[in-house]
């Protein structure tokens, strides 16, 4: 299984369980173990510390204690299908974690921007100015 980005996922990492599914299927549903819950042992992914840091957060509660990231299947009436889709779905988390951010690049306010903000300033200052008592010195 490979992800977009040429990323090679590793059998031994994956380990597929399947359970009774809910949703579409009829009676089917009932006689059938047609949802796949997909394990993937992210130690053996072999990913840098960076790349593990963003897959940790993207994952969020999907990931457990352990380093697996836990993936359910369910839409779909068959066993395959529904494989297929969890694959895909850890497939793309994974491929996401390796794209790094954008960096931000530091902008700076222009002279011509800091001199209309502090004429507004003044400005509003000479009206609060006018609101105040006369003093009478």
């Amino acid at each position: 299984m490979s992800s977009s980005e040429g990323f090679d996922l590793p059998e031994d990492a994956l380990e597929e369980k399947f359970l009774a599914a809910s949703g579409p299927g009829g009676q089917n549903v009932n006689k059938v173990a047609t949802a796949v819950q997909l394990r993937c042992n992210v130690f053996r992914l072999g990913l840098s510390p960076p790349v593990y840091a963003r897959l940790k957060e993207l994952a969020g509660s999907r990931m457990t204690s352990a380093g697996e990231i836990v993936i359910t299947a369910r839409s779909y009436r068959t066993q395959e299908a529904n494989r297929e889709d969890a694959r895909m779905r850890l497939a793309e988390l994974i491929a996401k974690a390796h794209m790094r951010p954008a960096r931000r690049l530091k902008t700076k306010v222009g002279r011509a921007a800091k001199a209309r903000r502090l004429d507004a300033k003044t400005q509003r200052g000479a009206v609060k100015q006018g609101r105040a008592k006369p003093r009478m010195d």
